[in-house]
């Protein structure tokens, strides 16, 4: 009988195209999964960092001074490395060693003659004291800036985006609209870029980020996606998206969720390397080779 015989070259044959399969999504995963994994073990260092704002960050031992810090250095983190460097410093100089303690005690008035003068591109002296009014009063209604945040996290969000949007709206309420002018609301259609930034800051821990906040789950952080990140995440076909807007950031992030699911910006500070240190401009990605689309 010769269909037994059919039957049993058909199954031989597709052992034989099992063997040589083109690679399917879960391979192209793992292989992309390793050659980020060795990036990342190559940017923990923090002598990468400068001069980035998260290195105002490693002053402060403690999570309430770090978060104040931490709020100030996203407020101020756009426009050219060296400049965001200097306005940070000079925003943070007047608060000393212990930033939530002379936050606790400044009155309004304090805070405008703390940064009088100040001006980083078009944030003034005060917006930035709007928006520590603003912290200054969720810190006194919450504890922390990070009680505040968890305070608008809720079991069925998908993401940090719900309550980082109730986040900023607690601030500004008390700052004002000044406040609102270095605070962008993901609710209005911001990517949020340096917002998210912040969060990767203070919700993750390793030796790069420098964490604090314990009740957040690095799994619903969202990529912050700036012009290096979002570079890099077109050539991985991670989005389509021309502009880095809230959507592109979403598509983003839900591609490396893929790969790592319990840390998706796991590699953000790595992949931006290239584009911001000297040491690593023109090396190029080499896992950028690998077929990531799909």
């Amino acid at each position: 009988d010769a269909r037994p015989r059919r039957r049993a070259g058909d199954m031989m044959r597709s052992r034989s195209a099992g063997k040589h399969r083109v690679p399917g999504r879960e391979d192209r995963d793992l292989r992309l999964r390793a050659a980020l994994e060795a990036l990342y073990a190559r940017a923990q260092d923090r002598s990468l960092v400068t001069p980035d704002p998260l290195s105002a960050l490693y002053a402060y031992g403690e999570a309430r001074d770090r978060e104040i810090a931490g709020l100030v250095a996203a407020a101020l983190g756009y426009g050219r490395a060296r400049a965001i460097e200097r306005s940070v410093a000079r925003a943070l100089l007047p608060m000393g060693p212990h930033p939530r303690a002379w936050l606790d005690a400044a009155s309004r008035r304090d805070l405008g003659i703390a940064f009088r003068g100040l001006r980083h591109r078009w944030t003034r002296a005060a917006d930035l004291s709007a928006l520590l009014w603003g912290a200054r009063a969720a810190c006194a209604r919450h504890g922390s800036l990070g009680g505040c945040f968890a305070a608008h996290l809720r079991p069925a969000d998908p993401d940090v985006l719900p309550a980082l949007s109730g986040f900023v709206r607690e601030i500004v309420a008390s700052g004002g609209a000044r406040a609102a002018r270095v605070l962008p609301d993901p609710a209005r259609g911001s990517a949020c870029k340096r917002l998210l930034m912040y969060l990767r800051w203070m919700v993750r821990r390793d030796a790069v980020d420098p964490g604090g906040w314990k009740g957040v789950d690095p799994a619903l952080l969202v990529v912050p996606l700036d012009v290096h990140m979002h570079r890099v995440c077109r050539l991985l076909g991670f989005t389509r998206r021309r502009t880095a807007d809230l959507r592109a950031a979403r598509e983003a992030t839900a591609r490396f969720r893929r790969i790592a699911p319990r840390d998706p910006v796991r590699y953000d500070f790595a992949l931006t390397r290239p584009g911001i240190r000297d040491g690593w401009r023109g090396k190029g990605l080499p896992f950028l080779s690998v077929p990531a689309r799909g």
